[in-house]
């Protein structure tokens, strides 16, 4: 593969837009591609440490229609990093640009389709997010992670290529050995708060945990929080005499997936991607504010799959200890889920972005 084939992949905004932007552009300078990537500020808290990447930071602005003043302005700002992004791809003109999701990727998309540049759109979520469905008409494909995606309107079903998670290689082919350690003898979990949840998951969860220790189940925690919160988790914790081991943002988890036996987590795509792909069976909670309340969705279709369980945040105090509680008595429940995860991989995510790549880019028009 040569040089000269320039890959831009815009990104921003959360984690879940982010992670698989990074993935992608692993592979492909693996596969000898130029990669450049586009970003946000939001964006770039994520990825600033990453220094082998070649990273711009480029103003976007969310859709904003509560009041007509809001409507203006919100027309305004993203007409402004339209033509900021339309001057950036003059001076920097790839083969091809991946739009993975989220309003840091539209303007981008837009220049793009001005200067008639190929994009693709990626969508990992079960319900098409807004900037996708805008940016659909323009786009050669939009990739998917599952091909059970709603809000695709008929006439564009053609574009769609089902491609898989694309999450880090590392936890495509890592190998949980504790797996198969029973939950009935101890329950090591792993709390995940993400970028949207940590705060409230380090105020709501611990008071379950020691009911759990109170009931007789044995219990470690690695909880996932906010660096502010550090001082109080760990004086709960052994205050209560339970184990437990903190941890602020990290961006590879597979030390932990390695130590565990069930988690916690928010309801995005990317990660409940990555637990089932490591075999670690899990509760998820969704974000009752997402957009379009897709982790909702999210993790109804990884509950139906028989991959893991799910509690709303409205039930947490009613129905998580109980939860635990039966999933530590009742060993049956695990080993369904595990024997579901077992069945499910990845692992030929990158093999289809390569074959994709290749179609698109040797396009005639």
């Amino acid at each position: 593969m040569s040089k000269k084939i320039k890959v831009l992949i815009a990104i921003g905004g959360t984690g879940g837009h982010v992670f698989p932007g990074l993935n992608l552009a692993k592979h492909l300078l693996e596969k000898n591609y130029h990669v450049n990537i586009v970003t946000d500020k939001r964006g770039y808290k994520f990825i600033k440490k990453n220094d082998y990447l070649n990273i711009a930071i480029l103003p976007s602005f969310p859709f904003v229609k509560k009041n007509i003043l809001k409507l203006f302005i919100s027309f305004f700002l993203i007409f402004y990093a339209i033509t900021f992004a339309f001057i950036f791809l003059i001076f920097n003109r790839p083969s091809i640009i991946f739009g993975m999701g989220g309003y840091a990727s539209f303007p981008v998309c837009i220049a793009a389709s001005i200067l008639k540049i190929k994009y693709i759109i990626y969508e990992n979520n079960l319900v098409i997010g807004k900037a996708n469905k805008y940016l659909l008409p323009f786009s050669k494909k939009i990739l998917v992670s599952h091909k059970e995606l709603e809000g695709v309107p008929q006439k564009y079903l053609d574009k769609i290529y089902v491609l898989g998670n694309i999450i880090n290689k590392e936890i495509i082919n890592f190998k949980n050995k504790n797996s198969n350690v029973s939950i009935s003898y101890k329950i090591n979990l792993l709390v995940l708060g993400g970028s949207q949840a940590a705060r409230i998951f380090a105020e709501t969860l611990p008071e379950i945990f020691l009911k759990c220790s109170n009931q007789g189940i044995p219990i470690t925690v690695y909880q996932h929080c906010l660096p502010s919160q550090n001082d109080q988790l760990s004086s709960f914790y052994k205050k209560n005499k339970i184990d437990f081991e903190i941890f602020n943002f990290k961006n590879n988890l597979l030390d932990f997936f390695s130590k565990v036996n069930l988690a916690i987590t928010r309801s995005g795509s990317s990660v409940l991607a990555e637990l089932t792909n490591v075999n670690v069976p899990f509760i998820s909670i969704p974000l009752p504010s997402s957009a379009d309340n897709h982790q909702l969705k999210n993790a109804i279709y990884y509950k139906n799959k028989n991959y893991g369980f799910l509690v709303e945040e409205k039930d947490l105090n009613n129905k998580l200890f109980e939860l635990i509680l039966e999933i530590y008595r009742e060993k049956t429940k695990i080993n369904k889920i595990l024997l579901s995860q077992s069945q499910y991989s990845d692992k030929n995510v990158y093999n289809n972005i390569s074959k994709i790549l290749k179609e698109i880019i040797n396009e005639k028009n």
